[in-house]
């Protein structure tokens, strides 16, 4: 495969137009030329851990399975190289993991202990729960009759209780819950007659989009319809919603992606804990879109996006639209709240060589103005099978693309090994606040006061510019914390993702640019289910580095 260099774009804005849209800045930079595969699914663990892993039928990867393990293929060919890896963020050390039942297409949730829960994928992996916790040697724990049902394209949701549930999948309108105890409900299927009713002829209705709202319930989303289901019940609990307007369907294949923005805990809410709760859903393309590629005429993909207050009491869908038409797009929150929109093609579908025209540029979008802005172009198409995460300092990890059959790097749009990081404007916008303490450490509890302590260089005492960002009674302003979820990414959907701004009681100075931020841990489960999340500090539109914390 040919080498390629590092990408280092200036920081400086500067007047290039794409489509009459203003290019603003952005950073890429080539993180390793190769992990040895191409990183089909991408989970960010508490350790500062990446997990990546395709399927393990594509072929020879460019890593060879710890202590040359094989596995045998079901055409009976011998395959003795790893399809998962452990990417190091702190020194970009890869190590080779061992999964052997097949992950293609299959879905992920951080456990509340950390635990990555992997479920599902084709061939003798669609009944399989994996686990990996992180540790320093830890490798994949495989449970090959871990599900009830086959589950491939499913979508997983961590809950409240810490169970996670398990959403649909080709050819099941059902639902199940993991990992398996000693309950009898835990080896039930329950149906959703939803999912059967979204179906149609080429089933853009896979990796349903699923969130978890502040009431506890289960917000799904398929093709143009959605429901607030009450999963514990087993009931549909509201299904007024409106049709997603426009005629796109947004699921896999013609794959869109979905957010819920960020859950704003006031005062009210951090009491009674049910802070309003928005979906944003963008892109995807025409219905028949799929058929039409296979068939060699490829279709644009929709430009469109739609807000949704699923809290509302007679919810409207508000429409946008995109500066780039996008299809196999991520949607990522980033700490300040803004939505960064990454990967993907202006044509066709998802599956093998169903894609055309890759889109290089990301799009910024900011939820308070509604305003969309495109960033910095990369390189290197990221098609089918890329994914995208946030991590910890504030970058987003970017990997995969194989719109291929197996391992090729002689077509078009050849497997790619490479995984780069893209710096949002923030990263280039001045100094970063550095978060020095929490003085609860890193365990909280629903509720719970928070204090922490932490410098900003942006406010110096005896300059004009620092006096702008105090208030009245020398307040530092303009400052807020935000928790973040590590999401699982495939498929252009990042499952469990899920952002909080939490409730500031004041902001103290301590001394010039060292201040104190008091503040309060969400109010119950519903709203932040018990796991990990990076905190951060966010002052004048700039975030510190994330602190893991864990809340219990």
């Amino acid at each position: 495969m040919e080498a390629k260099h590092v990408i280092v774009f200036s920081a400086l804005i500067f007047s290039l137009f794409i489509g009459g849209e203003t290019v603003t800045t952005g950073n890429w930079e080539l993180l390793k030329e190769s992990i040895g595969i191409s990183a089909m699914h991408t989970q960010l663990l508490p350790n500062d851990r990446v997990i990546m892993f395709d399927r393990v039928d594509f072929g020879q990867s460019n890593i060879s399975l710890p202590e040359e393990r094989c596995r045998k293929l079901a055409d009976g060919r011998i395959d003795c190289s790893a399809h998962s890896v452990e990417l190091n963020l702190l020194n970009q050390d890869v190590r080779p993991l061992t999964v052997l039942t097949d992950t293609w297409c299959s879905s992920g949730s951080l456990a509340s202990d950390g635990m990555l829960i992997q479920s599902g994928g084709s061939n003798d992996g669609e009944h399989a729960v994996r686990t990996f916790r992180p540790c320093a040697d830890c490798d994949w724990v495989e449970d090959q009759k871990g599900l009830v049902v086959p589950r491939w394209y499913a979508s997983n949701q961590i809950l409240p209780n810490g169970k996670v549930i398990v959403v649909g999948g080709r050819g099941q309108f059902n639902y199940e819950f993991i990992p398996k105890s000693s309950l009898q409900s835990d080896f039930k299927v329950f149906e959703l007659p939803f999912l059967k009713e979204t179906s149609d002829a080429v089933e853009n209705n896979l990796y349903p989009f699923t969130h978890l709202t502040p009431d506890g319930n289960l917000f799904i989303f398929a093709n143009t319809k959605s429901i607030l289901f009450d999963y514990i019940s087993n009931r549909v609990v509201r299904d007024d919603y409106p049709v997603m307007p426009g005629g796109v369907s947004r699921n896999y294949p013609s794959t869109g992606s979905s957010v819920l923005l960020p859950l704003k805990l006031g005062l009210i809410n951090s009491i009674i804990g049910t802070p309003d709760a928005e979906v944003f859903i963008c892109g995807g393309a025409p219905p028949n879109s799929y058929i039409t590629a296979i068939k060699g005429t490829f279709l644009s993909a929709a430009k469109s996006c739609g807000r949704l207050v699923i809290t509302a009491a007679q919810p409207r869908w508000q429409m946008e639209e995109m500066p780039i038409e996008r299809v196999m797009g991520d949607m990522l929150l980033l700490p300040t709240g803004d939505v960064l929109i990454i990967n993907g093609a202006k044509k066709g579908s998802a599956g093998w060589y169903l894609g055309k025209e890759p889109v290089l540029n990301p799009v910024l979008y900011q939820p308070e103005s509604s305003k969309y802005e495109i960033m910095e172009a990369s390189k290197t198409p990221r098609m089918y099978h890329s994914t995208a995460i946030l991590i910890t300092d504030g970058r987003v990890l970017v990997g995969g693309s194989n719109p291929n059959k197996n391992y090729n790097f002689t077509e078009q749009f050849p497997t790619e090994l490479s995984v780069e990081v893209f710096s949002p404007p923030y990263l280039s916008s001045g100094p970063r606040p550095q978060i020095g303490w929490v003085k609860t450490g890193t365990e909280l509890s629903y509720k719970q006061p928070i204090s922490i302590g932490f410098t900003s260089e942006k406010n110096g005492d005896a300059s004009l510019f620092g006096k702008l960002f105090k208030n009245k009674n020398g307040e530092l302003e303009n400052v807020s914390v935000t928790l973040v979820a590590p999401s699982f990414n495939t498929h252009s959907f990042s499952m469990n993702q899920r952002m909080m701004v939490l409730e500031v009681n004041q902001v103290r100075e301590l001394s010039s640019k060292s201040y104190v931020i008091d503040c309060f841990a969400p109010a119950t489960p519903n709203i932040a289910p018990p796991g990990y999340y990076l905190l951060f500090v966010i002052h004048n539109g700039i975030p510190s580095k994330g602190t893991w914390i864990h809340i219990s």
